[in-house]
């Protein structure tokens, strides 16, 4: 399935964990401590975050489970219910770079942590939930679930903020992606029901209720497709905004650092110079500045119950993904398109960078099991070869991630 996970419920994930890590461990499954790490959308923001723009997020239902138990020794052992093999290393022989396969982010966690922190205890643990979940976010929530059990077994009293800071040391520095805080944030600082701000400049954030009666809803769809973000078209893009913006600042007689953002560039100065900049460049432009509008009404819609008005916002939001950011690929638009057209999705975008993976529509509503099939159906009419691959899901929001 493409979210690795089988048709078992919640608890019957966590017992099945604790029973298998007890095995591994030579434990009681009562010793197993076990994290859940919560996968999340991003309702509006979408590829601002490394432009240190304004964003949103939420965490949801669908998760990622971490089962672990302290060891004496300082060895770290972790098994997958998802890969093979296991990853084993000590806490004081990290790689200093990423080896490849599915352990990167579990390495990456422990050479985060040792920067400010000794590490005595190790630990015996297995991951429950793919890495790999394109779209929404799983790298970042593989990353958080790794970061708080090394942290219990050690004793280390850390708040979701140095987390958020650790799990971009991770992402930024141990893997080398040039990503924003805007996943870690969503999947620590969230709360189910509400509307997650971050400014990703000052790291300010605030949770926002719903003047709606009705519970925002989820539907994801899984194009099928699943690839590594440093394998795609994610960080030419960072860079192709960074040269947006020393050309605007540039124009308008302001030289750029060697830092650049376009969260650096006023409004006022877009408008008066985006014309002298080259196509591409324009639209990557365009397509900030349109989505930090976005987030700021949408946050005010939401706060007000409208969530007809949101959803426009969020498939608008969508199109300036295809149109200006200029990311996705046939499946992704047909998985766009299909969801936005379905009756009872309020609106619908890509999921995560829009290279791979993930759709997801907002719904005040429950949709029906014919709906879920029609979507699939109509998604597969287009690309048969994704069957088998693609899936249609439904979810609510969730808190963030934490100790069960």
């Amino acid at each position: 399935m493409p979210f690795g996970q089988s048709a078992m419920t919640d608890e019957e994930r966590v017992a099945t964990l604790r029973d298998e890590v007890a095995a591994m461990a030579g434990a009681a499954p009562s010793d197993v401590q076990v994290v859940r790490s919560p996968y999340r959308i991003c309702p509006l923001g979408a590829h601002v975050d490394h432009q240190a723009g304004e964003v949103t997020g939420m965490a949801l239902e669908e998760a990622l489970l971490f089962g672990f138990v302290p060891r004496m020794d300082s060895v770290v052992q972790v098994g997958s219910r998802n890969f093979d093999g296991t990853v084993e290393f000590a806490l004081a022989q990290v790689p200093p770079r990423p080896l490849g396969g599915w352990g990167d982010y579990l390495r990456g966690a422990a050479q985060a942590l040792r920067r400010g922190h000794e590490l005595r205890r190790g630990l015996f643990g297995i991951v429950d939930g793919v890495q790999n979940v394109a779209g929404l976010s799983s790298s970042a929530a593989v990353g958080v679930a790794y970061l708080l059990a090394l942290e219990r077994a050690n004793d280390i009293a850390a708040s979701a903020h140095d987390n958020i800071e650790l799990d971009r040391i991770i992402e930024n520095e141990y893997i080398g992606l040039n990503n924003g805080p805007l996943d870690q944030s969503t999947i620590l600082l969230s709360r189910r029901g509400r509307l997650m701000y971050l400014d990703c400049e000052s790291g300010r954030s605030s949770l926002h209720r719903c003047g709606a009666r009705e519970e925002l809803r989820v539907v994801i769809l899984h194009s099928g497709i699943s690839q590594q973000l440093s394998g795609t078209d994610y960080n030419r893009r960072v860079s192709e905004c960074e040269e947006a913006t020393r050309l605007l600042l540039r124009a308008a007689g302001s030289p750029a650092g060697r830092a650049v953002r376009l969260r650096d560039v006023s409004q006022a100065v877009f408008e008066a110079f985006k014309d002298s900049l080259p196509t591409a460049l324009r639209r990557r432009a365009e397509h900030f500045f349109g989505e930090q509008r976005r987030v700021r009404e949408g946050v005010l819609l939401w706060q007000a119950g409208d969530l007809a008005a949101f959803g426009r916002l969020v498939s608008e939001s969508g199109q300036s993904s295809i149109d200006n950011y200029e990311c996705g690929n046939r499946y992704l638009r047909t998985a766009y398109h299909v969801l936005r057209d379905t009756p009872g999705v309020l609106g619908a975008r890509f999921s995560g960078a829009g290279f791979r993976g993930c759709c997801i529509g907002i719904m005040a509503e429950p949709l029906s099991a014919s709906t879920r099939e029609s979507i699939l159906s109509r998604y597969l009419e287009q690309h048969p070869d994704m069957r088998g691959c693609a899936e249609v899901r439904f979810c609510r929001t969730a808190d963030g991630a934490g100790f069960l």
